[in-house]
C-alpha cells in the first residue's frame, strides 16, 4: 500500500526538513529529536544503531515503474483463481475477526481481503528490505525528506513500543510494513491488538492485521453498509458516454432511467450516487462506482490498482466474473506520448507526457471524443490519433 503520495507537506515544511549531508550527523538529529517527542534516549539509540544507506532502496525510489497494464491485464492477473480460492478460505479462517472489524468499523470481510490479498499475497510476500534502514535512507535522501522523516520517528517509536526490532524487521523497500503493507505512523495511530497478545504486530498477526486495516479504511471516510462497485451492462442503442468518468456522479435511479443495469444485483438505494466507470472503453467492462470507491483511492491513486481491488472485493463478495467483452486495442507507449503532445497542444492539461494514461488524459480524450462526434468513453485509440 503506497499512500506516500497522499502525505500532504507544505513547501515551507519541505525546505525545513533535514536531509543529506553526513549520515551519522544527520541519525543523531533523528534521534535527538525522537527524545524530544518522548521516545528514551535508550530506544532512540537502540533503534538507530545499526542503520546504514541501503543503495538498493535509493535505485528502486530512482525507477519507480509506471502503471502501463490495462484493466483486463491487470485485473485477470492479480484476480487469480488461486487469490479467489485463498482469499475465501481466509475469510472463513478468520470469520469471527472479520464479523469484530465489520461491527466496529463497518468495513465487510471482503474488502479487506481484496488488499491483503493483491498487498502481500494474504501475508506470503511481505518485502525483505530492513525497514529502519529503507527509512532512515529516504529520510536522509534530499528528494522525499519532508515525507519519510516522519516514518522514520514514527518507527523509532515502534521500538518503543516493542513492535518493531531495529536489526530484523523487513518489509517494502519505502518502509511498509505487514500483511496489509501500512507505514509506521499510521500503524501507530490506527493499530490494533485483534489477537490480544499486547502488541502490533502486522507481519505475523492475521487478527492484528485485519482489525488495523478496518480501522485505517473506516478513517479514510468508508460508509458503512454501502457498496463500493458494481458491475453493469450498458444499452445496445445511442447512450451519452460523456458522462462517464469519476466526479461525474449521478443516481443510481438516473443510470437505469438512461438504461443501465446490474449483473450482480441492484444496490437497494435509487438515490445513490455513482460514477459509470469505462476502464477500457464502451466495449469493454462497465462499473458504477459508489462513494465508497473514494477510499480506494485514497489507498493508491492507480485507477487500475484501484479498480481491480474493487473488483476483486465484489468476486469475494459472491459477484460472477466480469463481462470483458471487446474493447478496441488500446495505444502503445510512443503513441499513447504522442496522443498527448497532441491534447496538450490543443490546451488539454494532462500532466507529464508519459505515456500514462491518468486521469487527466482520459478527460482530455474524453472532451475531444465528443467534439470530434465520436463515443465519448474516454479510451484513446488509432482513430482518435488519427483524427487528430
Amino acid at each position: 500500500m503506497l499512500l506516500l503520495a497522499n502525505l500532504a507537506v507544505t513547501p515551507a515544511q519541505a525546505q525545513q526538513t533535514a536531509c543529506g549531508g553526513d549520515f551519522g550527523q544527520f541519525l543523531e538529529g533523528a534521534r535527538v529529536e525522537a527524545v524530544s517527542r518522548g521516545v528514551s534516549q535508550d530506544v532512540a539509540s537502540r533503534a538507530l544503531a545499526g542503520a546504514r544507506i541501503d543503495k538498493k532502496v535509493l535505485s528502486r525510489d530512482r525507477a519507480q515503474g509506471v502503471f502501463r497494464q490495462t484493466f483486463l491485464e491487470f485485473s485477470k492477473r492479480s484476480v487469480s483463481a488461486n487469490r479467489m480460492q485463498v482469499g475465501a478460505k481466509k475469510m472463513k479462517q478468520f470469520a469471527k475477526t472479520f464479523a469484530r472489524a465489520e461491527a466496529e468499523y463497518g468495513v465487510p470481510a471482503p474488502v479487506i481481503t481484496a488488499f491483503w490479498g493483491l498487498e502481500t499475497d494474504f501475508g506470503a510476500v511481505q518485502g525483505d528490505f530492513n525497514t529502519m534502514n529503507a527509512l532512515a535512507t529516504l529520510a536522509h535522501d534530499c528528494r522525499r525528506p519532508e515525507l519519510f522523516r516522519p516514518q522514520l520517528l514514527a518507527a523509532i517509536e515502534m521500538v518503543g513500543h516493542g513492535d518493531l526490532d531495529p536489526n530484523r524487521t523487513t518489509g517494502a523497500w519505502a518502509g511498509e510494513i505487514g500483511q496489509v503493507q501500512m507505514l509506521p505512523r499510521d500503524i501507530i495511530e490506527y493499530g490494533i491488538d485483534g489477537d490480544g497478545d499486547g502488541h502490533v504486530n502486522l507481519k505475523k498477526s492475521s487478527p492484528d492485521a485485519i482489525m488495523t486495516a478496518a480501522k485505517f479504511i473506516q478513517a479514510l471516510g468508508w460508509r458503512a453498509g454501502e457498496p463500493w462497485l458494481a458491475e453493469v451492462s450498458l444499452p445496445s442503442g445511442p447512450f451519452p458516454y460523456d458522462k462517464s468518468g469519476l466526479n461525474k456522479a449521478m443516481t443510481v435511479g438516473d443510470w437505469t432511467a438512461l438504461g443501465v443495469s446490474f449483473r450482480n444485483g441492484a444496490p437497494s438505494s435509487q438515490n445513490l450516487p455513482a460514477d459509470l466507470l469505462l476502464p477500457q472503453g464502451r466495449n469493454g467492462p462497465a462499473f458504477l462506482a459508489f462513494p465508497n470507491f473514494a477510499i480506494y483511492l485514497e489507498w493508491n491513486k492507480s485507477f487500475i490498482y484501484t479498480t481491480s481491488a474493487a473488483y476483486f472485493a465484489t468476486r469475494l463478495g459472491g459477484a460472477q466474473r466480469y463481462d470483458a467483452g471487446n474493447p478496441a486495442p488500446g495505444l502503445g507507449d510512443a503513441a499513447m506520448k504522442q496522443l498527448q503532445q497532441k491534447l496538450a497542444a490543443r490546451g488539454h492539461d494532462v500532466g507529464k507526457i508519459d505515456g500514462i494514461l491518468g486521469g487527466g488524459t482520459r478527460a482530455a480524450v474524453r472532451a475531444e471524443q465528443q467534439r470530434l462526434g465520436m463515443p465519448a468513453d474516454g479510451w484513446p485509440t488509432a482513430a482518435l490519433l488519427n483524427a487528430l
